[in-house]
């Protein structure tokens, strides 16, 4: 697999994910809502290197596709171009912005098994969803930094988690593998002191315990 990225979603979480993914030297693809070449001036500033396309162009360019957008807009992610990818759920649900979605409010299952049935999408993991975009730009650190942030992955398919993995760790952050991807849920807003917290993976380590969580903790 030759590690090509694309970012459907070109608002703040897309535009530095895009970014941290060109620095990581992985060929990266940028979709947003509208016409690629409105996008231009946008991704030459925020994310330079990375190519604007169309969603359905960007996901078909890719092996793994970072869904950023807001859920109320999940309805456009373009669901055909997603076979084959390893999908990365990049979202949370957030009632104040997105509205109150009856799919989302109140469900006993965690967001990412909701999406995932959504869109189709059968190799699909969570991550980059419990930091916040400006902590994803300063918090991108090599490996072996003792000041390096920690990314949770979960998903059901232990090799499909690995490739998301090795994708957080070259993006500047040390992943940290939990099975199945229903464990996502401690991950989202209010279900855990996880969200928003910027832990090293000591920390997260720590608090996963504390939560009665089994992390995979295999570095990739």
């Amino acid at each position: 697999m030759s590690g090509r990225v694309a970012v459907l979603g070109a608002g703040k979480v897309g535009t530095v994910l895009a970014r941290l993914s060109v620095a990581a030297g992985r060929p990266t693809a940028i979709a947003g809502s509208g016409d690629p070449a409105a996008l231009g001036m946008i991704v030459d500033v925020l994310a330079p290197g990375a190519v604007p396309m169309t969603g359905a162009d960007a996901a078909r360019s890719a092996d793994i596709v970072v869904v950023a957008v807001p859920l109320a807009r999940l309805s456009s992610v373009p669901t055909a171009a997603l076979k084959g990818r390893i999908v990365v759920d990049a979202m949370n649900y957030w009632p104040p912005v997105d509205g109150t979605l009856a799919a989302f409010e109140g469900a006993t299952r965690s967001s990412s098994e909701i999406v995932r049935e959504v869109l189709g999408a059968e190799h699909l993991v969570k991550s980059f969803n419990h930091m916040g975009y400006h902590e994803l730009d300063a918090w991108a650190l090599p490996p072996g930094d003792p000041q390096r942030r920690a990314l949770a992955v979960a998903g059901d398919d232990p090799a499909v988690v690995q490739v998301a993995a090795e994708l957080v760790d070259a993006m500047g952050f040390d992943p940290l593998a939990l099975h199945p991807l229903s464990a996502g849920r401690v991950l989202q807003p209010g279900s855990s002191d996880i969200f928003g917290a910027n832990l090293t993976r000591a920390e997260l380590l720590s608090t996963l315990d504390a939560l009665g969580a089994a992390p995979a903790t295999a570095r990739p």
